[in-house]
């Protein structure tokens, strides 16, 4: 299980994953942020706490490609018994 995570975990800064990674983060992202944020935003009322919620809006779509690839990858590099 740990050493599950600690792949995960190092997976994060991988060369092969951060290109896809930031294309969803962007992509996914900016769409979430309209949904979510669009309105306060042309508003002028992003607050602080707001401004942390647009981070992670961007952030969990990197992580769960960077998931959906390590898995992936896992998946296909595990050898049948």
């Amino acid at each position: 299980m740990m050493k599950d995570v600690w792949g995960y975990l190092v997976s994060l800064g991988d060369r092969d994953f951060i290109p896809t990674g930031l294309r969803t983060a962007l992509v996914v992202g900016s769409l979430l942020f309209c949904i979510n944020h669009g309105g306060a935003f042309w508003r002028g009322e992003m607050t602080t706490e707001r401004w942390i919620s647009v981070l992670l809006t961007y952030v969990m779509p990197y992580l769960v490609s960077v998931y959906g690839q390590y898995s992936y990858r896992r998946k296909i590099n595990v050898k049948p018994r």
